[in-house]
């Protein structure tokens, strides 16, 4: 377990409005759906997880897609400010409740949308084809994450219970038990590489096993990594039983962590305590020894319940981040000390929003919410 040396005193961001950008909310749609409360099948709002842009394929940046319930649907969002539904896939087991989404794409580059929530099955989706292209089970409860290696868009991790953005091999976590930890899939990562190229029965692929201590293997299990399609059959690979090293256990929050990203090799991550916190982790040669650098923070008022997740641009300028009374703060992550450049809010936003998405460059924010909506703001033009 990784420890906070003493003196190093965190910059903590004003909560006053500097270099100030203006956001205007452009569009409002409301999501309803069928969906289960307190046993009882009800018609109405459903409540929104998750929403992303797709950071994956140039031609579809002004896309993105939003979960709740059982169904997964794809939107564009329109000049002028609109918002317009282009797909959506509702799930075959009416129980399903998704959590997370990511944008992926196959070996040949078309665009897959990968779903999973608590059932615990993986859902991708050829939206291209419009349908189902695989479903994989191999979860042992609900997936609450999952994310798209950014430089090798047909890997993806599913975490049930974040890749590096430049380093391939790394992968950050976080979870329930308070810890944030880093993982390393260097040394197997031969077996990636061959899952690519595998034209063998999947049965004989040559499946690494790492053997772990109770308190460590306990979490592997819950990790798999799927690549979403091979460049030689229409099947799907396990690449390792286990994800290969843990190198790094950090604790810096005193509860519940939610959320994390890279900063280059700094970790955003946030918990229940209001705020987001950015750190440096500095590890040993040892596995799983080193030191914390908590290098700064970045308040968010009203942020102390589970599953509010933050959102960045693409080139992480900046994090836009809702609260549980519907109001979003948007920082600077290139500045020192902190600065907040927006605070959005509206009369009718009192619910908590769930997660925000950024786009490509910034200029649109996008808000899902309990009550089941869509809130679209955008960049004010400056003469």
């Amino acid at each position: 377990m990784s420890k906070i040396p003493i003196g190093c005193e965190p910059v903590v961001g004003s909560l006053t409005l500097s270099n100030q950008t203006k956001y205007r909310m452009t569009y409002k749609m409301q999501e309803r759906n069928k969906h289960k409360k307190n046993n009882d099948e009800k018609e109405g709002k459903c409540p929104l997880y998750v929403i992303v842009f797709n950071f994956i394929d140039s031609r579809f940046f002004n896309l993105f897609a939003a979960v709740g319930g059982n169904r997964v649907t794809v939107y564009q969002c329109l000049e002028g400010g609109a918002i317009a539904v282009l797909q959506s896939y509702i799930d075959e087991d009416k129980d399903e409740s998704f959590y997370t989404v990511s944008w992926a794409c196959n070996i040949d580059g078309s665009s897959l949308i990968v779903a999973g929530g608590i059932n615990g099955i993986l859902r991708v989706i050829d939206a291209g084809n419009e349908k189902i292209h695989k479903s994989f089970v191999g979860h042992g409860d609900s997936i609450n994450e999952i994310r798209t290696q950014a430089l090798k868009p047909s890997l993806v991790v599913s975490a049930s219970k974040d890749f590096h953005p430049s380093d391939i091999y790394r992968i950050v976590s976080c979870g329930m038990d308070k810890t944030v930890k880093i993982w390393s899939m260097k040394e197997f990562w031969t077996y990636v590489e061959k899952s690519f190229t595998w034209t063998d029965l999947p049965s004989k692929f040559p499946t690494k096993y790492v053997q772990f201590p109770v308190s460590i293997f306990l979490l592997l299990l819950s990790f798999r990594l799927f690549p979403c399609e091979t460049s030689v059959g229409d099947f799907f690979l396990a690449v390792t039983s286990f994800l290969s090293f843990q190198i790094f256990i950090a604790s810096v929050h005193n509860n519940y962590i939610d959320c994390n990203r890279w900063l280059g090799d700094f970790i955003l991550s946030k918990s229940v305590e209001n705020e987001i916190v950015l750190w440096e982790p500095m590890m040993k040669q040892s596995p799983g020894e080193g030191t914390v650098d908590i290098l700064q923070k970045y308040p968010v008022p009203e942020c102390d319940i589970w599953f509010i997740k933050f959102s960045c641009d693409f080139y992480y300028k900046a994090a836009a981040i809702g609260n549980r009374e519907g109001k979003i703060f948007v920082w600077d992550l290139q500045s020192s000390p902190p600065t907040l450049i927006a605070r959005l809010s509206h009369v009718q936003s009192k619910l908590p929003i769930r997660q925000t998405a950024m786009s490509f460059d910034g200029s649109t924010i996008l808000s899902c919410c309990e009550d089941g909506t869509i809130w679209r703001w955008d960049v004010v033009a400056t003469s």
